[in-house]
């Protein structure tokens, strides 16, 4: 009797179940039945590099980690294989796997494993998932250790669905101003959204807008409803997270969002008196705090607040790039306060200008320790002296500069900011810049590439920047001995990788071996995601977004790029942990990470984000034939 295919078996379970028709011919084609007796030792470190892929048919695998106590890290069961990481970075295995049962399983020839991920777009995203799961791992880790020290009832990730105490309270479109009061006195409520013929809400009346728009204004209460309310409400789906929310409040500085279920209907309000208990400082109250406050001393407090928020957010497991992002956002809003204080000092009413972030600030991709990179750009006048506009700016600039040191965000030691002539310029001037740096790449403007095209408006005329991103583009995209030249820059940094140790490490002055996760790590995503955003016109400055916007892209990301941004987002989490307990200790943040204080499971995952790192820059020199 014939014995039926090995498809016949693994279409039962993932990711064979998703398999494409021609991969699972091919499985047909490769794969070995082989049967281990209990107690036996399957794969191990001993071994060297993995000769085949292991998938589980019958019977229980343990994996324990070499070196360690021998406690048993996961039970692999029928349908899971291993070692997928190994295979993967052609590597010999970290984990000494064991029969804990007799085995029957299939094998796959290490050469067909990496021909299968070839041909298989569905197999190659299971693999990438592997470091997914890692940094999973690693994140409750971290989250289980800070929660020792926080007290928070809930976490970020809960959905907003499950924050709804009451339905929401609405009124129609069509209600006068006195119905619409009388509805949140009935309720007992302090706001009520307006809505449309088919629930979808399309305003918001506050109690604040009570007194502000009616009460003082004396605003007749047989108006409409519509004449008072605040049209086009900010909402979420329901299904999103009390991060988005707070995100959403803190990035907006507003205290109520509506959320919205099915076909775009009202299903409800949360306000930041629901948030409050996820939390121990309250991202409304830092809002407010930066908004309301009338001196740089009050904006040093806030600040302070910031950081213990980043650190609620850490030990509730909050990840990297919502967390930059957050404090990223923050940190706008301190800058769009200095910004403020200073033009009730500067009149510049006259002038059409922006405000500009660059660098790590323009990736929204901030950390707890940051300096200063900015710019100003303004528009020629149609009439009068170019130089007068420009001292008037560059005095108004200085001004700024030196709060934002003041509030805790250093003058930045390569003078990158708007008080330096260099970087105050008018539109035609930036664009003139842009094409100098592109049409004669010479190291400096290889240099200030990787700077100053990462860039966003953070105040005033925002389209400025929309412009300048545009002429960018116009001549970055078509030119590629320009982009050769930046793909070549952004490859002197390599992954520190050691042949016969783990790492190639830095010595600090007391002989404790460290890696710069900024110089060494981070970089080498951000520089890599730069030239791929630069070659396809992604005007996202976000490292996450250029990759994920470039994976369908020919020569882009392609289909790793999910364990790409988990490698790049590890990186960042392990920075941001750094930085928080440095100045837990009252010293000031930096990025070096030493090594001996990485526990086994985050030395692994930092190797394999390095790996990750190696694999995008063999994909940027081949691009480029480098």
């Amino acid at each position: 009797m014939t014995s039926p295919p090995p498809s016949e078996t693994l279409r039962r379970y993932p990711p064979f179940d998703r398999f494409e028709p021609e991969a699972m011919r091919f499985l047909d084609s490769q794969l070995k039945a082989v049967t281990f007796p209990a107690n036996s030792v399957l794969i191990s470190p001993e071994q060297g590099e993995p000769r085949a892929l292991l998938i589980v048919t019958q019977g229980r695998v343990q994996a324990s980690e070499a070196g360690a106590t021998g406690e048993i890290r996961l039970t692999l069961s029928v349908g899971e294989c291993f070692p997928i990481g190994a295979l993967s970075g052609c590597r010999a295995s970290t984990n000494i796997y064991t029969a804990a049962t007799e085995v029957d399983a299939y094998e796959l020839p290490a050469a067909s494993f990496h021909k299968l991920m070839a041909i298989s777009p569905e197999f190659s995203r299971h693999c990438g998932g592997y470091l997914a799961t890692l940094v999973n791992q690693s994140r409750q880790q971290l989250q289980a250790y800070l929660s020792q020290q926080a007290s928070e009832q809930q976490s970020l990730s809960t959905p907003l669905q499950a924050l709804i105490k009451r339905a929401p309270i609405s009124v129609a479109a069509t209600a006068s101003i006195q119905r619409a009061v009388e509805i949140m006195g009935e309720n007992k409520v302090g706001s009520i959204v307006v809505v449309d013929d088919h629930e979808a809400p399309i305003g918001l009346l506050t109690q604040s807008d009570v007194l502000n728009r009616i009460v003082l204004n004396h605003t007749p209460l047989e108006n409409p409803i519509t004449s008072v309310m605040s049209g086009r409400p900010k909402m979420l789906p329901d299904t999103a997270s009390a991060y988005d929310a707070m995100f959403a409040m803190a990035s907006n500085g507003i205290r109520h969002l509506v959320l919205v279920g099915d076909k775009g209907r009202l299903s409800g309000v949360i306000s930041e008196r629901d948030l409050f208990a996820l939390q121990r400082v309250n991202v409304g109250q830092v809002r407010r705090a930066i908004d309301s406050a009338e001196s740089i001393d009050a904006l040093k407090l806030a600040l302070n607040d910031v950081q213990q928020s980043a650190f609620n957010m850490l030990a509730q497991g909050v990840g990297a790039e919502q967390l930059t992002q957050f404090i990223s956002a923050l940190n706008d809003a301190v800058t769009g306060r200095v910004i403020n204080f200073n033009l009730q000092r500067h009149t510049l009413d006259d002038i059409e200008w922006s405000w500009l972030a660059f660098g790590s600030e323009g990736r929204e991709e901030q950390t707890l320790s940051t300096d200063q990179d900015n710019g100003i750009v303004f528009v020629k006048p149609a009439e009068g002296e170019i130089d007068g506009i420009r001292k008037r700016l560059l005095t108004f600039a200085t001004d700024v500069n030196a709060d934002l040191d003041r509030c805790g965000f250093p003058l930045c030691k390569g003078n990158i900011m708007a008080s330096n002539p260099q970087w105050c310029l008018t539109l035609d001037e930036w664009k003139a810049k842009f094409s100098g740096w592109i049409n004669s790449p010479q190291p400096k403007a290889l240099l200030n590439a990787t700077i100053f095209f990462d860039f966003r408006a953070i105040h005033g005329a925002r389209e400025l920047a929309q412009r300048m991103h545009e002429h960018l583009f116009k001549l970055s995209i078509p030119d590629t001995a320009f982009q050769h030249m930046l793909a070549a820059n952004a490859m002197t940094a390599t992954p520190p990788l050691g042949m016969i140790r783990d790492f190639v490490v830095e010595s600090d002055e007391n002989g404790k071996a460290f890696i710069d996760l900024k110089k060494s790590g981070a970089r080498l995503f951000v520089d890599s995601a730069r030239v791929l955003a630069l070659a396809h016109g992604i005007e996202a400055a976000s490292t996450v977004a250029r990759l994920r916007r470039t994976a369908r892209e020919k020569g882009g990301a392609g289909e790793e790029v999910e364990a790409l941004i988990d490698a790049f987002n590890f990186i960042q989490l392990l920075r941001l942990r750094h930085q928080h307990l440095e100045t837990g200790q009252g010293r000031p943040g930096d990025n070096r990470i030493f090594i001996g204080s990485l526990n086994q499971l985050d030395r692994r995952i930092l190797k394999e984000a390095f790996r990750q790192a190696k694999k995008l820059q063999q994909r940027i020199k081949m691009n480029y034939q480098l």
